[in-house]
């Protein structure tokens, strides 16, 4: 009976639907394995396919190729460690996320996910069966029990496997990023090594998908609680656990412990990681965005030059007469202290034009919402133009709170293919830029120091549509506002809460009825990095047409 078992654990971002790509990412984690002389290398749930693969598994084409994928990939893997592996996995009529173990070039076990998730982001309950809750499997004399993700949240499985004699829980995730997530799957790991007495070695996957960033963190807890190892988020990492054995059983030896940063700088990377792989994964490697002189644009801009190198970022100013010196003073400046691209476009001649073609239909009806639309639709036809003449992906700048109001023009301002502060209320926006301001990490592609002119983030917010603008015209001031939606969107409140918390009941009323009206904005809307446990689209999902109104 060995005394010592030692597990590669390997942190990995996988693209989805590239399963060749993937597959090769595992086997050089295979490779490492092996030269560390491990008896066995994990990689996350899902891996071969990348997760969240949402309805693809349901294409019985795309899970069969997932399933040669993974028996190529064990053949690939026979002399050496044995590697487990997340697959979705066809058994008879049945379509179950897979947990695979492979030894000796061939698929020894498959474990199946039993609690499948359905809240949130995740849709498992349509997509896959429920799996027995089995037992452990032997690698190297060791009997290990595998709970998949959600299956470790719930006392049963993980129960059920230290009883039929498992010796350690080795819990493969694709567990997304909010804020605070890491601490929520602590306190439940821990509830399942104090319930069982076993080691429990939690390993996640890292990268953006779409709207959701896996932050990785994976780490290893020994009974009690009591850490082991972990590693760091938001960064592809390969780690080799030792156990051991002793007189009360297995033990994990302590390996690195990485200290796990704010959560002002978590945010931060999750939308600099989002946008770098989603222009990774969907083949883009340069961006454009317009640049206002305001802080959503030059959060946006900043953001994208820590992603993809300020080659690779164009900020357009597209001026009217409404746009004031202050504004074009510092969208150069930011663009310089950036290091991007920088392109002046005045939008007077063309507005001119459009106005004068208009002007039969429009007669002597008074100027309205409607000239002010015509320039921000305007500038994102600019935008698109040169979006297609040099492919490069348009951003949009909307944070949180203009995208939950509605303050924002659809086909205008709204334009383009990602938005990296979507998830972001406006006050946070202007913590971030002072937090930017102030740090620098290894990770950041962009320059050091104050990269955001102070001004921009001091200045009274404005759209600079018409003469003498300011957001607090049309909205409460930016703290009241982001205040009622905090409750009404993020905790699902209501009016009468926003009252108790001392918001006033008009000013609740009216946001709830821009929130409500603005629903067919947010379905057309350019996706965004996920940060909290409600944005917009997978979270909180909301008729377009609804009379409905709170009236508490």
């Amino acid at each position: 009976m060995a005394d010592r078992f030692r597990l590669t654990i390997a942190q990995l971002n996988p693209t989805l639907g590239d399963l060749a790509g993937n597959a090769a990412l595992a086997k050089d984690a295979w490779d490492k394995a092996r030269e560390a002389g491990a008896d066995m290398v994990a990689l996350p749930e899902m891996f071969i396919c990348g997760y969240n693969a949402q309805d693809l598994p349901l294409k019985n084409a795309f899970t069969l190729d997932c399933m040669e994928a993974v028996r190529q990939l064990a053949a690939d893997c026979a002399e050496g460690p044995t590697l487990a592996i997340g697959t979705p996995w066809v058994e008879g009529t049945e379509l179950y996320n897979a947990y695979v173990i492979c030894t000796g070039g061939k698929l020894v076990t498959q474990i199946f996910k039993h609690h499948l998730p359905n809240y949130n982001v995740f849709d498992e309950l349509r997509i896959f069966d429920s799996g027995p809750v089995g037992g452990p499997y032997a690698v190297a004399g060791t009997r290990i029990g595998s709970p998949v993700c959600e299956d470790a949240w719930y006392e049963d499985v993980s129960e059920t496997l230290a009883e039929t004699g498992a010796e350690f829980l080795l819990v493969p995730n694709g567990s997304p990023y909010y804020r605070d997530k890491q601490e929520m799957r602590l306190n439940q790991m821990v509830a399942r090594v104090v319930e069982t007495g076993l080691p429990l070695i939690y390993l996640n996957m890292v990268g953006g998908q779409d709207d959701q960033v896996f932050d990785g963190g994976s780490f290893v807890l020994n009974p009690g609680g009591a850490p082991a190892l972990q590693l760091p988020v938001f960064e592809e990492a390969i780690a080799h656990v030792d156990l051991e054995r002793t007189a009360e059983g297995w033990r994990a030896l302590e390996g690195d412990f990485t200290r796990h940063p704010d959560m002002m700088e978590q945010d931060y990377h999750a939308m600099v990681l989002a946008l770098r792989d989603y222009c990774r994964k969907t083949g883009f490697g340069k961006v454009l965005l317009g640049m206002s002189g305001g802080v959503d644009s030059a959060l946006v801009a900043t953001i994208a030059v820590d992603a993809l190198g300020a080659e690779n970022v164009r900020c357009v100013m597209l001026p009217s007469e409404y746009t004031s010196e202050h504004s074009l003073e510092d969208a150069r400046a930011c663009a310089n202290a950036i290091g991007a691209h920088y392109d002046f476009v005045p939008i007077a001649e063309g507005r001119d034009a459009i106005t004068a073609t208009l002007a039969p239909l429009f007669g002597d009806r008074p100027a309205d919402l409607t000239e002010e639309n015509l320039q921000s639709r305007l500038r994102g036809l600019l935008l698109m133009a040169l979006s297609n003449k040099f492919g490069e992906m348009l951003l949009t700048t909307g944070n949180k709170s203009e995208v939950a109001v509605g303050y924002a023009t659809i086909y205008g301002d709204m334009a383009g293919g990602y938005n990296p502060i979507k998830d972001l209320y406006k006050t946070r926006v202007f913590d971030i830029c002072r937090w930017r301001n102030a740090n620098h990490c290894a990770w950041m592609k962009g320059n050091e120091g104050e990269v955001i002119p102070v001004r921009i983030i001091t200045k009274a917010p404005s759209a600079e549509l018409r003469e003498d603008q300011k957001d607090s015209d049309s909205l409460p001031d930016y703290p009241v506002l982001d205040g009622i939606l905090q409750i009404l969107v993020d905790d699902d409140g209501s009016i009468a809460d926003c009252v108790a918390a001392g918001y006033d009941r008009e000013d609740a009323k009216k946001v709830e009825h821009l929130l409500y009206i603005s629903e067919y904005k947010r379905f057309q809307s350019a996706p965004g990095a996920r940060l909290s446990k409600r944005a917009f689209w997978l979270d909180r999902r909301y008729p377009i047409a609804n009379r409905w109104r709170d009236n508490g």
